[in-house]
Order: C-alpha cells, then structure tokens, then sequence
C-alpha cells in the first residue's frame, strides 16, 4: 500500500514547475502500478499547448475556470469544476486558464517524472528499467 500526501511531496523531485505551472506528482511509474496520477495547477490568465502523442491522459477539472480548445478539430470547451476531459486519441491541446486551475491527471503509460514538455508540449515516453533483484 502506497499512502501519500501533496504536502510530503511538496519541494521534492515530485514537485514540477514550469511558467505558469506546477504539477505535483503523487504517483510515478516507478511505483509500478501502470498509470501515474498528477495534481496540477495552472495559473490564472496563462495558455499552455501540450500534445501527448505517447501517453493517454484523463483530467478532472476540481477547481476553476477556462477553456480547452482541441486543436486537432478546432473545438473549444468550456472548463469548470466537475469536468473532465481525456486525450484518447493524442489530441494536441491548448488549455487557457480565466481562473487559477487546480486538476487531478492520470497518465497511461506512467509518467516517471524525468520527462520535460519539448517545444510541441509533448512528453518523451520514458520507461522505468526492471529491478534486477525481484
């Protein structure tokens, strides 16, 4: 059993920000339980484009509002608590923040915490190496 608190993970390796971001990572692929599973903020007034074309990701919007324009079929969504949207098809995206936003995200295949967006938003798939000893 993995038990866990943002506040633990505050100020760790498991704590990413960016401009305008910050996504606290609770779960990791190196916990080895195929998914990973992010808090995120984005900052009140911010546009970010991301486009995640080796990881599925499904978003859970708990607090604030904006907008989720997919760029792939030039669709703009409204965003408040209580939405959801998952990138089932590696939709490039852009999300812009009317008010800060607080997400939870989870990731298929795992995030590790080692990726870095590139300049399309996109996360290199990395994978976590096999213990040799079990």
């Amino acid at each position: 059993m993995i038990v866990r608190t943002t506040a633990e993970i505050t100020g760790t390796d498991r704590d990413v920000a960016g401009p305008g971001w910050r996504s606290k990572r609770i779960v990791l692929g190196g916990d080895k339980v195929g998914f990973s599973f992010h808090e995120t903020t984005i900052e009140e007034g911010t546009v970010h484009e991301f486009h995640y074309q080796n990881h599925v990701e499904a978003v859970w919007l708990v607090e604030g509002e904006g907008t989720l324009h997919d760029l792939d079929n030039d669709t703009v969504y409204q965003l408040g608590p209580g939405t959801m949207y998952l990138l089932n098809g590696h939709e490039r995206h852009q999300v812009t923040a009317r008010t800060r936003l607080r997400m939870l995200c989870v990731f298929n295949p795992p995030v590790t915490g080692r990726e870095v967006h590139d300049e399309n938003g996109v996360y290199p798939l990395v994978v976590e190496e096999e213990d040799a000893s079990v």
